[in-house]
């Protein structure tokens, strides 16, 4: 699996969902992922999953690049990312690639290594989620290197983790012809309960409002949206939780806490990497809207609050909108959440919001059981014999 991470957690984390589940249903299989992901190494694995880490690069808020490290220059580190892209493909030799949202990788860094996959028979997937960005901004950002007419010539399948009837990431794009056969909608990937932790980062014994916003590089913002409504408004039903994420810089933590520690219903923790006990908990989430935390609030079945981001890409607003007209959550546009007494109203309107389960169909969440179907399919056609389930994936 290739996971390029830029970005935040939700590449690595889709990755993992995925290799977590195909691993506990088909006991031959062991499953490496390749990730640029500063953090890859902090998170728990099973057997059989393991990583490789390619030198970090970072997405800057105006969509440009840079190299994690200041003293190495941004093309030196594209370049040994292809180089260690093509010799652990050498030597780990996959039977399947599975690109996660990059299709040639990240600044084409993948395609001499996929073009020799082919060569040698590798069945190659490519994994796209459910909202790319506005069809304009991807037509534009695609057209350069003729994206689409190289997925129809590299790639086997295509997975789109959403349903047809929610968004189509390809909307409005002008297609190849035969490309539309090689797509097929899996449904959202469904998040499962971990292994409860011995002790709780927080004291809260009634329901709670989870403020989570991912990773937390450009969170800051709605964590202090959500703090601006309780220190306007002290009889907010419920108290809050604020997780601001690995990636929040250090100032605007320190500010967070500071600003919080007035607050006897407020409480904030750095991180979690277990996020399904937090959410277990929680009355409703407040959140930005990217692609695993809406897996996660329909898995977990909560009422939440979207303030999607909206630069430099479209994809959370396009989401969040398309969730809240199927009334599934919410939304807030950030000027309205940037008001106090907005985000006040929607907090305590929050407890009488549809739950998800109450407006969606069942199948929703069923991108995991799909990609396991098609992982088994893939396999018993191809040059190795067929994978033996594990009870049926659980």
């Amino acid at each position: 699996m290739y996971s390029h991470d830029t970005f935040g957690l939700g590449h690595l984390t889709r990755c993992r969902t995925i290799a977590n589940f195909l691993i506990r249903r088909y006991k031959e299989l062991s499953i490496l992922i390749v990730t640029g992901s500063p953090i890859a190494g902090r998170f728990s694995s099973p057997a059989r999953v393991d990583f490789v880490k390619i030198p970090s690069v970072i997405k800057l808020y105006n969509g440009e690049y840079t190299s994690m490290h200041e003293h190495i220059d941004l093309h030196e580190t594209i370049a040994l990312r292809k180089a260690i892209l093509r010799h652990t493909a050498e030597i780990f030799n996959p039977d399947m690639l599975i690109v996660d949202k990059v299709p040639l990788g990240f600044k084409g860094e993948l395609e001499e290594t996929l073009n020799a996959l082919k060569q040698r028979g590798c069945s190659l997937v490519l994994g796209l989620r459910d909202v790319m960005d506005s069809p304009e901004r991807l037509a534009k950002e695609w057209a350069p290197n003729n994206v689409l007419r190289e997925i129809k010539r590299i790639y086997d399948r295509v997975w789109i983790y959403g349903t047809r009837d929610f968004w189509h990431p390809l909307k409005d794009l002008d297609v190849p012809g035969g490309l539309d056969t090689k797509i097929s909608f899996t449904g959202y990937l469904r998040r499962h309960p971990t292994v409860k932790s011995a002790r709780s980062q927080h004291s809260f014994t009634n329901p709670y409002v989870l403020a989570t916003v991912g990773g937390g590089g450009d969170g800051d913002e709605l964590i202090c949206q959500v703090l601006r409504a309780y220190e306007s408004d002290g009889s907010l039903p419920h108290p809050a939780l604020l997780v601001l994420g690995p990636f929040m810089n250090n100032s605007s933590r320190n500010m967070i806490r500071d600003r919080a520690r007035a607050l006897d219903n407020i409480e904030v923790i750095d991180f979690e990497y277990n996020m399904s006990q937090l959410l277990t908990g929680a009355i409703g989430v407040v959140a930005m809207g990217g692609y695993n935390t809406f897996c996660e609030i329909l898995s977990y079945d909560k009422r939440a609050i979207i303030v999607p981001r909206t630069h430099p890409r479209q994809e959370q607003l396009i989401r969040a909108t398309r969730a809240q007209d199927l009334c599934l959550l919410s939304m807030l546009h950030p000027e309205q959440a940037a008001d106090p007494d907005i985000m006040v109203d929607a907090l305590r309107r929050l407890p009488q919001q549809p739950l998800p389960s109450e407006v969606a169909s069942p199948a929703l969440l069923d991108g995991l059981e799909t990609i396991g179907d098609d992982v088994g399919e893939i396999f018993s056609a191809g040059r190795i014999p067929r994978l033996s389930v594990i009870q049926s994936g659980s």
